[in-house]
């Protein structure tokens, strides 16, 4: 019997960039501190960040209502909008957009003005998605999925520009750009998934057809978890998604000969350690 964790599993670069930055103002800031939306999709450090004084506002509005403190821009990154509103109120502002985001809001403002229309592979519910296309132009698409592309492109004199999620599933990319490309469009294609993002998604897959027993841990709300499951899942049936150990159930390694275990980029080392532990103890 035997446990295999992933090398890749927990936080990524972008997010304990973020997570430093917050801790760092709640040292040094002489003022009230804020993020912009949860400073990562994981609720157990959001929730310590509040005990330790850290607001979380969730709307321009309770920005605009702000008269004092410190913004933190969180991982996923906003639109230009906010950025104009925390200035224009003159209000202190933490940059801990992920450098990776950061970089496709240059590139889809870029391509806007070079006349291309932006396609953004990814969840358009996702506040990563809703961030970039607040750098592009109205008419700025997103798509999850390739049968979605006859019902929402026109004419191929249209140029296009096709960006994606960092944390977006690169098979699906693929997919959906080589559709894009048969229909004939002028088209600029920028693969902006994140490397940690790939990396991960390739040693989950290796990992769980290795395995009788998969678990994934991560927030319920973490898109790059989410896909990970998602991939793991096909490769192996009994893969489950672990929030916290409390959603570890014992009886799930009963009888196996080897288990496997991954993470999602926003999930803390401590909590992928005590799934570990349990899993060794009850093997």
């Amino acid at each position: 019997m035997g446990v295999m964790v992933a090398k890749t599993a927990g936080f990524c670069f972008g997010v304990q960039r973020a997570i430093d930055q917050v801790y760092e103002q709640i040292r040094t800031a002489d003022r009230p501190v804020y993020t912009f939306g949860p400073i990562i999709h994981n609720e157990e450090v959001v929730q310590d960040l509040e005990e330790k004084g850290v607001h979380v506002l969730n709307t321009e509005e309770e920005l605009a209502a702000l008269r004092e403190g410190i913004v933190i821009i969180r991982s996923h990154g906003v639109g230009k909008a906010v950025y104009d509103l925390l200035d224009r109120e003159g209000i202190t502002l933490v940059d801990a957009t992920c450098p990776f985001v950061k970089k496709i809001h240059g590139i889809v403002q870029k391509q806007r003005e070079e006349g291309r229309r932006v396609i953004i592979a990814g969840d358009p519910k996702h506040p990563e998605v809703e961030g970039i296309r607040g750098w592009s132009a109205a008419d700025t698409l997103v798509i999850e999925d390739a049968e979605q592309i006859d019902e929402l492109l026109a004419g191929t004199d249209e140029k296009l520009c096709i960006v994606a999620q960092t944390t977006f599933n690169y098979k699906k990319f693929q997919d959906l750009v080589e559709k894009i490309i048969k229909k004939g469009y002028d088209i600029l294609v920028l693969n902006t998934i994140c490397n940690a993002t790939q990396e991960r998604q390739v040693e989950a897959r290796r990992i769980a057809a290795q395995v009788d027993v998969m678990f994934v841990i991560g927030g319920r709300h973490s898109s790059n978890t989410q896909k990970l499951f998602e991939i793991c899942k096909k490769e192996c049936k009994n893969t489950y998604f672990i929030q916290t150990l409390d959603d570890f159930n014992p009886e799930c390694v009963n009888s196996v000969r080897n288990v496997g275990i991954t993470a999602g980029a926003s999930t803390p080392k401590q909590i992928i350690e005590e799934v570990h532990a349990n899993v060794r103890f009850k093997l």
